[in-house]
């Protein structure tokens, strides 16, 4: 029997389909969900509840993650950042921003777009602009650009600040364990990289979390 696991994010949406234990990944836009005759057995995300249960966000990263246990599980979305940490597969650590998206790829999106700039053509560079807030953030980069920087400099210096951000936002570990997204964005991973080291997980955490739940409570 073929059983369905999605994450519904802000702007895409991840699913994995299990049929007789082999696995399929698929990313579509998340507007794109209501087209689907699919009846998912498990979702989780931002974009709300679809199928038979619903999970918290961080509940099934952990169930996803859970065999990591020498450094920090990070997963950096459009419109949050959450991260968990395990010592001898036992839980010990967790934090979830879901408040200020100012540091997330929703505001890499919007800045991409609206200069113009392709993100495979970003270099990282070591110099980076202060995110803490991200109005700040994007003013600093209109300034500079306004002044001769060029957009692809200013967008990479914003990146690396975002990248800074996830390193202290984890309490600086010596290695992150990068979900979502992020692991895309060659310009973000090298940039993360200079701060501590970078193992990509790729962008499908989340739905092997919630398949990891169903498997738990049919056992």
């Amino acid at each position: 029997m073929t059983k369905y696991f999605l994450d519904a994010g802000t702007t895409w949406s991840k699913i994995l389909k299990v049929e007789e234990n082999e696995k399929e990944y698929s990313v579509i836009k998340t507007r794109d969900l209501k087209n689907l005759n699919i009846e998912f057995e498990i979702s989780t995300g931002h974009s709300g509840k679809f199928g038979k249960n619903y999970e918290n966000e961080v509940v099934a990263l952990s169930y996803g993650a859970k065999r990591y246990n020498d450094g920090v599980i990070l997963d950096l979305g459009s419109r949050d950042a959450k991260w968990i940490k395990f010592n001898d597969g036992k839980f010990q650590d967790m934090d979830w921003n879901n408040n200020c998206a100012s540091a997330t790829g929703a505001t890499i999106e919007m800045l991409l777009k609206f200069y113009d700039v392709e993100v495979e053509k970003l270099i990282p560079t070591k110099e980076k602009y202060s995110v803490t807030c991200g109005i700040f953030g994007l003013e600093k980069i209109m300034d500079d650009i306004s002044n001769g920087v060029s957009p692809n400099l200013a967008i990479s210096k914003f990146i690396t600040g975002i990248a800074y951000n996830a390193y202290n936002f984890t309490k600086k570990p010596n290695k992150i364990y990068l979900s979502g997204g992020f692991c895309e964005n060659k310009c973000f991973v090298e940039s993360l990289k200079l701060f501590t080291e970078v193992v990509l997980l790729g962008r499908y955490m989340l739905v092997e979390g919630l398949y990891n739940i169903y498997l738990s409570q049919t056992k």
